[in-house]
């Protein structure tokens, strides 16, 4: 393995580099899976008082269905598919991805019980895995380095349409359904189920629309042309064999006896830290399966495998560890953003299921206000962020992060007055600017993350990125607030809120990569030559 290729510096103005219309036309299309993305997970949020009183559970299961159980799947999977994004078609990747997420979000409107709803929430998290490492990957080989933050940004508002849209056309189902079949409609499925096959359906169709898009040549637009891999699924499985147990113990052993000690070492005491949160947040327990109990164990799970996964990533391609976990700038910038998606996935999950405890309002309309000011907020603050930090990279290589502590600020002071107001209609407007405020940290934090690694790298890089957005923020954020409301009779209010203790680990974290990031940004070739030498000479 070589990173021997000449390759212009990430800051390099690139004025003179002309996009074609057909990178717009493709971004376009990756849009629209996103929004589709997002619809898929998000529509759980409408739904979940319904899913609560139907199933009989409790706030810090729902909260465990749309973070946890989404988010180990999401994440570990996201590792292979992020090294099968690096070696194989993209566009195919996407395709398939896309088709079985919107094939398991249908089949959760046939879930009778938690355990049903649970596994294929699991299935959505898997497919999901492969739609942004695909997507990054390949908006970095359509648009140069000066729009990357822009396109990226773009492709991220996705998020925020997707997120909206889903609020609005499942209190539109909802509320159409259960009017129309009071006592249930065909085979018996309730509102909330017409909901989730109404929304996955039409996934299968767009799946045969983004097979047609044509897959770009690998780093040419940076003059690191990388040619296609002979063998793309042998480090795919090779990925596969490093995060699930118990295939991690072979793993290890092939590294030798300490290797195999060490792994074995983290295993026990990730199920013993495991099983002693368990006790300490669950005394009356001895229930097995009990949501938190799942809770913690799935992430036990999750993060010993990310442990596997990164030791033997340093054993296997040392230059791509060094780039990522060996570098304190890559570390900082990824959990940074990890603890602005820790109360962001918070409050936009939670939003509507408060809103429709606190507020007489019906689905439809919350929907509708609620989905629609997430949409415009979250969109509007994904764009301009991107563009504000497009224009202070081009002033300070820092400039991104700084867009980043800005998301990860400026949202406090709105989403404590938005979640103890009285007033609906100030509840809407506050979560319009709250959306927005904190989408503008994503296409900054993204393109920082992908300016830090090599074109190869960049699949591994999104799925590390998104590493610390799900098992930082997505699967403890929507838990915590779950659990805080579940201890406390339901106030989603107090459950919320309490997620902004995490506020100063994010503002150490950032600061700390506002003076990492510049020297990181100007040796990214250097390091990893060093790097493979390092690998070469050690045999």
């Amino acid at each position: 393995m070589t990173d021997n290729a000449k390759v212009q510096p990430d800051h390099v103005n690139q004025a003179d580099d002309t996009v074609p219309a057909y990178s717009w036309y493709a971004l376009s299309v990756l849009v629209i899976v996103y929004v589709l993305n997002f619809i898929d997970r998000q529509i759980l949020s409408i739904l979940a008082n319904d899913i609560k009183a139907d199933l009989g559970v409790d706030d810090a299961y729902l909260g465990f269905l749309y973070g946890t159980a989404f988010a180990i799947f999401y994440a570990l999977f996201g590792i292979p598919l992020g090294k099968l994004a690096d070696s194989w078609k993209r566009v195919r990747l996407m395709t398939f991805g896309l088709a079985l997420w919107s094939a398991m979000t249908a089949a959760s409107g046939f879930a009778r019980d938690a355990g049903s709803l649970t596994v294929a929430r699991i299935g959505v998290g898997v497919g999901e895995a492969t739609a942004s490492p695909s997507a990054y990957s390949l908006i970095s080989d359509w648009f140069p380095a000066r729009l990357r933050a822009t396109a990226l940004a773009i492709y991220s508002s996705g998020l925020y349409i997707g997120g909206g849209i889903s609020l609005a056309i499942g209190g539109m189902v909802v509320d159409n359904w259960n009017e129309a079949f009071p006592q249930g409609g065909p085979l018996g499925l309730a509102g909330w189920q017409a909901a989730f096959i109404a929304v996955g359906v039409p996934g299968l169709v767009l799946a045969i629309w983004v097979s047609t898009l044509r897959e770009p040549i690998r780093g040419a637009i940076d003059g690191i042309t990388t040619p296609e891999d002979p063998h793309p699924f042998r480090g795919f499985v090779r990925e596969l064999y490093t995060v699930i147990p118990p295939f991690t113990f072979f793993g290890a052993a092939g590294r030798g006896l300490g290797a195999f000690v060490l792994n074995l070492v983290v295993f026990v005491g990730a199920l013993i830290s495991a099983f002693g949160l368990t006790e300490l947040l669950d005394s009356g327990a001895g229930r097995i399966f009990a949501p938190i109990t799942d809770q913690w164990l799935l992430l036990a799970i999750g993060y010993y495998a990310v442990f596997c996964w990164a030791t033997a990533l340093r054993h296997r391609d040392y230059p791509t560890f060094v780039l990522t976990w060996g570098s304190p700038a890559f570390l900082c910038t990824i959990l940074g953003y990890g603890t602005v998606a820790f109360m962001a996935y918070s409050a936009s999950y939670w939003g509507a299921p408060y809103a429709e405890r606190v507020f007489d309002v019906s689905k439809g309309e919350l929907g509708f206000w609620l989905g629609g000011g997430g949409a415009a907020g979250g969109f509007l603050g994904v764009i301009l962020g991107g563009r504000m930090a497009d224009a202070l990279f081009t002033r300070m290589q820092s400039g991104r992060i700084l867009v980043v502590l800005f998301g990860l600020l400026s949202p406090i002071p709105f989403a404590v007055v938005q979640y103890t107001t009285d007033s609906f209609t100030l509840f809407i407007i506050l979560n319009v600017v709250v959306g927005g405020l904190a989408a503008s940290a994503l296409g900054a934090a993204a393109a920082s993350s992908q300016a830090l690694v090599l074109p190869r790298m960049r699949g591994t890089a999104t799925a590390t990125f998104f590493l610390a957005t799900t098992l930082v923020g997505l699967a403890l954020g929507p838990y915590m607030a779950g659990y805080v409301s579940a201890q406390n009779d339901g106030d989603l209010s107090i459950g919320v809120l309490s997620t902004l203790w995490i506020t100063p680990i994010g503002l150490a974290l950032l600061i700390a990569a506002i003076r990492l990031v510049p020297a990181a940004n100007a040796s990214v070739l250097e390091r990893a030559i060093a790097a493979g030498e390092s690998q070469s000479e050690l045999g």
